[in-house]
């Protein structure tokens, strides 16, 4: 059986589960986008719903960079299709284990279409996080070994860096699903992507975001081509393991 093409197994239309359910079930990447500018207050209503996702601390040191003006998308558009087709010679070449050839043909068809009318994206919001530096006391590193243990202590030096930007993802993520969610529900497609860190420094200096600042994704956002329809999932039964491994 295609385990990727099993359907969510709570129907969108069961009255009985929350709207919020529905708007999950149903929250497909859409990559066609209409040319149609989309409201201000509308893209303020996405960031706010980003702005109430949770960040680690409460530090809530993120920042929303929104792209309307055409002349910019225009600017970026040529950045735009470098990662696209970066991403389709290396890792977007061959469908994901378990998809169908056919199912992935379109998907890649819908992520061609968005390169080729990337200048007509009507918003592009970009989140970015500057994580602060940490405040290390020495008393405090001391506890924090013995807490951990020698061995411990030891491998947190070694993977630092991931958990540094496990840290500062957790941060920006949470909210950015929030967006996406909120897009969804007032009939906005959207979709998310990292491919524009393979040109991070390129992006930035387009947008005069500055240097010690972090991007965390590129989000296209505009009215839909095409309808919503439920997504394709894995079933829990596949995912879930219960106490231990």
């Amino acid at each position: 059986m295609n385990t990727q093409a099993t359907l969510s197994e709570t129907p969108a239309d069961d009255a009985t589960e929350p709207a919020l359910f529905a708007t999950m079930s149903t929250m497909r990447a859409m990559r066609r986008l209409q040319p149609d500018p989309v409201p201000d207050e509308l893209l303020d209503r996405l960031i706010q719903a980003a702005v109430w996702g949770p960040s680690g601390g409460n530090m809530q040191r993120y920042e929303y960079v929104v792209v309307t003006d055409p002349e910019v998308m225009a600017e970026l558009a040529p950045l735009w299709k470098r990662c696209v087709d970066a991403y389709l010679a290396t890792t977007g070449k061959y469908a994901p284990a378990g998809m169908d050839e056919a199912a992935y043909g379109r998907m890649v068809a819908a992520i061609e279409y968005q390169r080729d009318h990337f200048a007509e994206t009507p918003a592009l919001i970009i989140p970015c996080y500057r994580f602060p530096e940490p405040r290390m006391e020495e008393e405090g590193v001391r506890k924090y070994a013995e807490a951990l243990g020698a061995e411990a202590t030891a491998r947190m030096g070694r993977i630092q860096e991931r958990f540094s930007a496990l840290a500062e993802g957790s941060c920006v993520y949470p909210g950015v699903q929030n967006l996406l969610l909120a897009a969804r529900a007032l009939g906005l497609a959207a979709n998310i992507t990292i491919w524009h860190l393979m040109l991070e420094e390129e992006w930035k200096a387009a947008l005069g975001i500055p240097e010690d600042m972090n991007t965390f994704a590129a989000i296209p956002v505009g009215w839909p081509r095409g309808n919503f329809g439920p997504v394709s999932r894995r079933p829990v039964a596949e995912v879930v393991h219960r106490n231990r491994w």
